[in-house]
């Protein structure tokens, strides 16, 4: 198919990075951890779905520092926990399930304080490791690409697609590549319903970039997401297996999965034009649910 629409397709598998740390978590949580450490910190509390990578890669990356960790997680503990949860669980991670109404409050003051009243002192992760700290690490991974960008134009388009949950990792690689001045389009492809919002939560990171930012496009596509976030469908499913069989590669439906589902919709459609180069970040992902 891509032979057909004149496209080259290259894949950044960082998913490889690091058995248990791996794809973007390792950028987003490599300077939360030096921080923490460097405070004096000796627990992480952070938050997440019971299918959340972030909650995942948190665990093992504390359990590899000596670090303790909480895991905050959104609605009642499955029984028996799913593959996520129970690695979690096997690293040392306490699991503190909390309601829906009551994760809505999560960013609250009141509700943090009343976090450190119950566990004590905790170096605090947002969700999906997705803070400043998140961001400035996701900027880095631009530089894993820079000699390969820097020579691919020739005056067809480029771009760098992502799955895209918080937004922190798109963040990132637009700060970036704005801050090295490249000619690339960033594309992420929500992997939940309804996140119009994420466009405002990139534009809130992009801030005062240095940089020129004129040949620096992005945008988020909102239509992929098979019915919210680890939601799938029998045809999301029967493109994965084809993807796998055909390439090798394991992707997953919760992230990887839908970013290469509509990839290649939107290079069928013609929004990413003939002629084009597509470099594919592997964010990681959990196989087994």
């Amino acid at each position: 198919m891509l032979n057909q629409y004149d496209i080259q397709l290259d894949i950044l598998r960082l998913d490889n990075i690091h058995q248990q740390v791996n794809g973007n978590k390792w950028f987003k949580l490599k300077q939360n951890l030096a921080v923490a450490s460097n405070g004096d910190y000796d627990c992480l509390l952070s938050f997440g779905g019971a299918y959340s990578n972030h909650i995942r890669a948190l665990a093992a990356a504390s359990a590899l520092a000596g670090l303790r960790s909480i895991g905050v997680i959104r609605g009642e503990l499955p029984s028996p926990l799913n593959p996520v949860l129970q690695f979690a669980l096997d690293q040392g991670m306490l699991l503190h399930p909390i309601s829906r109404s009551s994760y809505r409050q999560k960013q609250t003051g009141e509700f943090i304080t009343g976090l450190h009243r119950q566990f004590g002192e905790f170096y605090l992760i947002p969700e999906g490791g997705s803070n400043e700290l998140g961001v400035q690490g996701c900027e880095e991974i631009i530089d894993l690409l820079l000699p390969e960008l820097r020579a691919a134009g020739n005056g067809k388009p480029v771009y760098i697609a992502t799955a895209c949950g918080t937004g922190a990792t798109l963040a990132g690689l637009i700060r970036g590549a704005i801050k090295r001045q490249l000619d690339v389009r960033l594309l992420g492809i929500a992997v939940l319903k309804g996140a119009g919002f994420l466009r405002e939560e990139v534009a809130s990171w992009l801030g005062n970039v240095e940089g020129d930012g004129a040949k620096v496009r992005w945008n988020i596509e909102l239509d992929y997401h098979f019915g919210g976030y680890a939601r799938s469908t029998r045809e999301l499913q029967q493109f994965i297996e084809s993807f796998v069989l055909s390439s090798g590669i394991p992707i997953e439906p919760v992230y990887t999965g839908k970013l290469f589902f509509g990839l290649y919709d939107l290079i069928q459609k013609g929004t990413i034009p003939s002629g084009s180069r597509v470099v594919v970040l592997h964010t990681g992902g959990v196989l087994d649910i």
